[in-house]
């Protein structure tokens, strides 16, 4: 029979003990630098996953509103919901996110800041603030068509009186192919016209597309005329790209 020696029993149960103990605080420390509105949550037994950044986000589908029945409660951030402030709730993007929403039904534009989650609802991709959805012409069916586009991070968690959303890098989106030639046949017949146009990449869990997408200047209101010049061009799957 072969005795272990109690002092290295001891010292292996030490380091075991340490290994869990550093693997505890690690993942204790990682958990704590998360704010709590970007970790994963559960609703309804759907679990979702808050993306990192709202740079290029762009996404079509169906708006929604709340209102009365949510005045003046707790949003997920923390601030109590004002149904007359330009905010909105989304389900996966950034805590005050600035949101360019486009109702697709009438053309109507509102800037937004994300400032809750939701909407959980099958099929809806945003649901706005009372004042918002009225602007828009959202009130009376309820829900509308749109498409929202990333602009920025806001300041200090406000849209601020002064700060020009109008500025920045825009770009406006004529394509996206999962075949590389196609995307490189479009760049170039804008190229050769004298328009800068890039390719970007972008995959998803199981595919990669190749996004076309032409340089409309360092304002929106430019890009939006860029925009409807290209839809009447017949690229009828034009949007407008903030970076």
């Amino acid at each position: 029979m072969h005795l272990i020696n109690p002092s290295i029993t001891l010292r292996l149960m030490l380091i075991a003990f340490l290994a869990v103990f550093l693997l505890f605080t690690e993942s204790l420390s990682s958990t704590s630098t998360v704010p709590p509105t970007q970790r994963p949550y559960v609703i309804n037994g759907v679990r979702y996953y808050p993306i990192n950044t709202s740079s290029g986000y762009v996404e079509t589908g169906k708006a929604s509103w709340y209102g009365p029945g949510f005045h003046g409660k707790r949003t997920s951030n923390g601030e109590l919901y004002d149904m007359n402030g330009p905010t909105a709730a989304h389900k996966t993007l950034p805590m005050n996110t600035i949101l360019l929403v486009k109702n697709l039904e009438n053309n109507k534009e509102a800037i937004v800041r994300v400032n809750d989650r939701g909407p959980f609802v099958r099929g809806r991709i945003i649901d706005l603030s009372y004042t918002t959805a009225k602007y828009l012409n959202v009130l009376r069916k309820g829900t509308a068509k749109v498409r929202i586009t990333a602009l920025a991070p806001s300041l200090n968690g406000k849209i601020q009186a002064g700060v020009d959303f109008d500025r920045g890098e825009f770009y406006v989106q004529i394509g996206s192919f999962k075949i590389k030639n196609n995307a490189l046949r479009l760049q170039k017949r804008f190229v050769d016209s004298g328009h800068p146009t890039v390719i970007i990449e972008y995959s998803t869990r199981n595919d990669l597309f190749y996004r076309v997408q032409v340089y409309a200047g360092n304002s929106l209101h430019h890009a939006k005329r860029s925009e409807n010049a290209l839809l009447e061009r017949g690229y009828s799957g034009a949007f407008i790209i903030a970076r």
